[in-house]
């Protein structure tokens, strides 16, 4: 079962005209050329013909499912008295939390007796509880942490013995935690918070799996991009972690092709993709349980930058079409935000908030970007961004409460509805995940 394939003919347009069928079948958005972008190029009308400039590993910084708390590993500067008395300082990781839901936002110092390591992972609960993930030897810890009046209480859970361990997103129900250990013939998944006795596997799957995206709001259909042994293409799954980890095939837009699943929006089924089908990698969107074929919009591409979807507008109840989708743009003069959607065929460019968390924000309902950042004296804010029609520029909100620059505290935001989980191999291609 594929959730979309690639076509044979043409196809039937679904909200855009003037599609173009190239060799092999894949559809195509046409080649001419999109509304020019807002702004002359980056922020600060930076030019976008530069090359992208090598990226830094940031440090870990994770948004719950629901939008209402963030975690990240944060610098404090440490005294330090070498032996020589010359003095000096240092710097010491510690966890950051971020409480988003509120009328405003606000961060709570998380740190031990021993400052953490920088390739540490963190994960917030929708408890206010922060789950940490520690490389210990050859084997990895993974702990509660919480505050505790002035101090930090720690709960630790247990251990998973596996040289390579990597938090998946957060799960949509906001209790459970899961982690993915990836080896060259089978890969496990790990339920690490929200069992009865510490981390346990809850799937063994063949192959090499990376990515992590969940398909329902129930945390039970989790997409994953997996290489058989031997090697050969990379192809997204499903599994069914309610199935003892039954695979179901979600991806399959060529044979050869490697198509990955980057983020999925359970309202909507709106997929996006990065596959190669198309001759060199790019990004597509599709629809869960679509007979139409992926498409590969040419504005989504834009020269000499490098463009990563983050998030996608939740609460369009079937209308694929309409969802504002966020993107990071990263180029030579940093990053900055994109905007999208499927049916306006426009690409958006807009400044980020200084400090903003690259790769990270949250969509409301109506259409308002929250992008996290920490600039200056604000050691945690939320800039409000609204998404533009596809006929005029961004907005950044200016009510009478907010600064100059726009930058703003978020409002709180609405629980998301639950959908009813649907088997994909149960999903035929000529229906959607409907929810119940």
């Amino acid at each position: 079962m594929t959730a979309c394939a690639i076509e044979n003919g043409t196809a039937e347009a679904t909200g855009a005209a003037g599609d173009a069928e190239v060799p092999g079948g894949t559809v195509l958005e046409d080649g001419a050329p999109d509304d020019p972008p807002d702004g002359a190029g980056g922020p600060g009308g930076a030019p976008l013909g530069a090359a992208p400039a090598t990226l830094p590993v940031a440090p870990a910084f994770t948004i719950s499912a629901d939008g209402s708390y963030a975690a990240r590993l944060a610098l404090a500067n440490v005294a330090a008295d070498p032996p020589d008395g010359a003095g000096g300082a240092g710097g010491a990781w510690f966890v950051e939390r971020w409480t988003l839901g509120g009328p405003e936002p606000y961060a709570v110092p998380l740190p031990l007796d021993q400052p953490e390591e920088p390739d540490s992972e963190v994960l917030p609960l929708a408890d206010g509880r922060v789950l940490i993930l520690r490389r210990v030897a050859d084997r990895h810890t993974v702990s509660l942490l919480y505050p505790t009046g002035p101090a930090t209480g720690e709960l630790p859970l247990g251990s998973v013995e596996s040289a390579e361990l990597t938090l998946l997103p957060p799960s949509p129900d906001g209790v459970s935690a899961y982690a993915l250990s990836a080896g060259a013939r089978t890969t496990s998944v790990w339920l690490v918070a929200g069992g009865a006795f510490g981390p346990e596997p809850v799937a063994e799957i063949p192959g090499h799996c990376s990515g992590g995206v969940w398909l329902d709001r129930a945390g039970r259909m989790l997409a994953l991009d997996r290489e058989m042994p031997g090697g050969g293409p990379v192809k997204a799954i499903a599994v069914d972690l309610e199935r003892g980890g039954e695979v179901s095939p979600l991806l399959q837009i060529a044979p050869d092709s490697n198509d990955r699943l980057l983020l999925a929006d359970p309202d909507s089924g709106l997929l996006l993709i990065r596959s190669d089908a198309p001759g060199h990698d790019r990004l597509g969107w599709g629809v869960l349980g679509s007979c139409l074929p992926v498409r590969f919009p040419e504005c989504l591409r834009p020269a000499d930058v490098a463009v990563t979807p983050f998030a996608v507008q939740p609460g369009q109840m079937l209308m694929p079409e309409s969802c504002a989708v966020a993107l990071r743009i990263d180029g030579a003069a940093g990053s900055w935000v994109g905007v999208w959607r499927p049916a306006g065929r426009r690409l958006h460019q807009l400044a980020a908030p200084e400090g903003w968390q690259a790769g990270h924000g949250v969509w409301t309902r109506d259409g308002v970007l929250g992008l996290p950042y920490a600039a200056g004296d604000v050691a945690c804010g939320v800039a409000l961004l609204e998404a533009p029609a596809d006929g005029e520029r961004g907005v950044w909100p200016s009510s009478a409460t907010g600064a100059g620059s726009g930058m703003q505290p978020s409002a709180d935001v609405a629980p998301l509805p639950v959908c009813k989980p649907v088997p994909l191999g149960q999903a035929a291609l000529t229906g959607r995940l409907v929810p119940g």
